[in-house]
């Protein structure tokens, strides 16, 4: 790397949250059997018209305007000419000469801004399934299926700010409903552009990584792809401009074609299709479906509820997340927002993947926090009435009291397990006696388990300072 500069620019495909295709009725959900989401316009068939998916432009709009894009009063689509398989028309419908949205950006953590080139509306292609090289399956349940295209200028230096950028790209589109990004599910895609060069020069040649289906796969890629093309200028080998595939078998990228250039496909207007038009209406109605942004959140919390920088990225790294945290801390009060945050961070993350399917509430969580800070039952006791909270849902109160939890404060009781406790353990006693408070543990822990954990630890604590002071 000594003495070159990596330049990254990323092409991520993200489906849009619609129930429909972009063009046509057919269902745009995973999972169906091969070719049942199809019909003659999304295979292609002859004298078929498509017609915009309304829902689609509004949700690439809404992703726009969270990005800080100018959104165009017209934009057009054009038809890209390439011959595939997995391409029924032989085209695909895009937006090549007036895409909908320009400009905007994404802040990095160091300071610099990523330039956001544009964004487009198009259908996505199929999917061919190559059969141990003997045979070639179609299946064009995706084929149609509503894409944004958000194009970065050359803006990125690493692997770890292109990561980042993946990151707080995907976070964005996830806050604003435009989609779910499941990668897993490809509905998040990641096309790569590297080129490396001597600081000060213009561009050199590009490399395109192709279809890159995790983050980390993004930055095991782009940092074989430097190594490859420092190896090959450092040894007087030229570097074609082409399209690579990634082997994460190999962690190896290997060629999948020669790059094509713009004018290969052949671009021309979609003489099918009318203007998309957005007024200033349907602008107002999508910024007002913007909620707060994850950074705007993160600053947030950070400086008006006084949580750490830490607490406050775990928390808005999922929305849900984040939303149940909201909906808990305005039933709490804001001075119990560190409470809170760490039963939502610690317990709660720790037990399910997505709050807003458990079997809890924010309002069940709220209650159970002020059973725990109250003293009516220890934290321990507490995340055993969460876990049922989560398994079954319930009212915390009657959780605790059938499952036999409620702390107890009783002095005699406590006395009582405390004297136990203390029978035999006279180096204990004189360590205490001696100043060495920490010492206590070795009694409290057979306290806590005579009590089945429902004493009260300050009443535990108090009464074993006592009772060796009085020895």
């Amino acid at each position: 790397m000594k003495g070159w500069e990596v330049v990254i620019g990323l092409e991520t495909h993200c489906q849009l949250g619609t129930r429909t295709k972009l063009f046509c009725p057919c269902p745009s959900s995973f999972g169906s059997p091969p070719n049942e989401n199809a019909c003659p316009v999304c295979s292609g068939q002859p004298g078929v018209l498509p017609v915009l998916n309304a829902e689609a432009l509004a949700l690439g709009v809404r992703a726009g305007l969270a990005l800080g894009c100018s959104i165009a009063a017209e934009s057009r689509f054009d038809r890209k000419n390439y011959f595939y398989c997995d391409l029924p028309k032989g085209f695909q419908t895009t937006q090549y000469a007036q895409p909908f949205a320009l400009g905007g950006g994404i802040e990095l953590t160091n300071g610099r801004r990523v330039r956001l080139a544009r964004i487009h509306l198009e259908e996505d292609a199929g999917k061919a399934i190559h059969d141990r090289g003997e045979r070639t399956l179609v299946d064009l349940n995706r084929a149609g299926v509503p894409l944004i295209e958000i194009v970065t200028e050359p803006d990125l230096r690493s692997s770890a700010e292109a990561h980042e950028c993946l990151t707080l790209l995907r976070e964005v589109l996830v806050y604003a409903g435009v989609s779910d990004c499941d990668m897993e599910k490809g509905s998040l895609r990641c096309d790569v552009n590297v080129s490396v060069r001597r600081p000060g020069e213009d561009l050199r040649v590009r490399v395109e990584l192709k279809n890159l289906n995790s983050f980390r796969h993004v930055v095991l890629a782009i940092e074989h792809e430097v190594a490859r093309q420092i190896r090959a200028y450092e040894g007087g080998e030229p570097v074609v401009q082409e399209t690579r595939l990634f082997d994460a078998a190999s962690g190896a990228t290997r060629t999948m074609r020669r790059k094509e250039d713009e004018d290969d496909y052949r671009y021309f207007p979609e003489p099918d299709l009318p203007p998309a038009r957005v007024d200033a209406a349907f602008l107002a109605r999508e910024r007002a479906r913007i909620p707060e942004l994850p950074a705007a959140r993160r600053a947030r919390y950070v400086s008006e509820l006084g949580l750490s920088a830490y607490d406050a990225g775990v928390l808005t790294g999922q929305r849900a997340l984040s939303d149940f945290f909201e909906a808990t801390v305005a039933l709490s009060g804001t001075d119990a927002a560190k409470r809170v945050a760490n039963w939502v961070t610690n317990d709660l993350r720790a037990a399910t993947d997505d709050p807003a399917l458990a079997g809890t509430s924010p309002a069940a969580l709220a209650r159970l926090i002020e059973l725990v800070e109250g003293g009516r039952i220890s934290t321990g006791a507490g995340r055993q009435v969460l876990k049922e909270l989560l398994r079954a849902g319930g009212d915390p109160d009657e959780l605790v009291a059938s499952l036999g939890l409620a702390q107890v404060s009783d002095e005699a009781d406590i006395e009582a397990w405390c004297r136990a406790a203390l029978a035999g353990r006279d180096s204990v006693v004189a360590a205490v006696r001696a100043g060495d408070l920490k010492a206590l543990g070795a009694v409290i822990g057979p306290v806590m388990k005579a009590s089945g954990g429902r004493a009260n630890p300050a009443v535990v604590r108090e009464t074993l300072l006592r009772l060796i002071g009085s020895a």
